[in-house]
């Protein structure tokens, strides 16, 4: 298989529909008031979901992207510290943010001029790809958590 077909493979898999919901059909239609609301006995919301993949996506891209990479603080700057976003505008703007930071991940994997197999220069052993692979995993397994605080808030399917 020639290698730009595999990297095209990786790359639409950080916004594939094919054994699991996408992120953006997770979080299609939720109404404000729901979007800070935990259920009970489940410790997020969905916007503190949305935002934890959205920080940890950026997270990724940039250990991939940035010679000059600093680890963020686990686990404050992973999560967001309320469970409701300030505004539909953060909202927005934080939804805005995945979209561009997946386009570029998904641009940085095809990029030929890059062997994905390669270790991360100032990484502890860490390859793009498995990096790249942690990211898809990542938003799959909490696009599912979106999924399951909508359902028991009587959220889901979205409509």
């Amino acid at each position: 298989m020639p290698t730009n077909d595999w990297r095209h493979i990786v790359a639409s898999a950080l916004d594939w529909e094919q054994a699991h919901a996408k992120f953006d059909s997770a979080i299609a239609n939720l109404p404000g008031n729901l979007r800070g609301r935990r259920p009970e006995n489940f410790p997020h919301s969905a916007w503190e979901l949305v935002e934890h993949i959205r920080r940890t996506q950026h997270d990724l891209l940039e250990f991939c992207t940035n010679e000059n990479y600093h680890e963020p603080k686990w686990p404050d700057d992973y999560w967001p510290p309320t469970p409701a976003p300030e505004s539909d505008a953060a909202w927005n703007e934080c939804i805005e943010a995945y979209h561009r930071d997946n386009a570029a991940l998904a641009k940085f994997t095809v990029d030929e001029s890059r062997d994905l197999t390669a270790k991360i220069p100032h990484g502890t052993g860490q390859t793009y790809l498995r990096t790249v692979l942690v990211a898809v995993d990542h938003t799959s397994y909490h696009v599912g958590q979106i999924i399951a605080v909508r359902r028991l808030l009587g959220a889901w399917p979205a409509s």
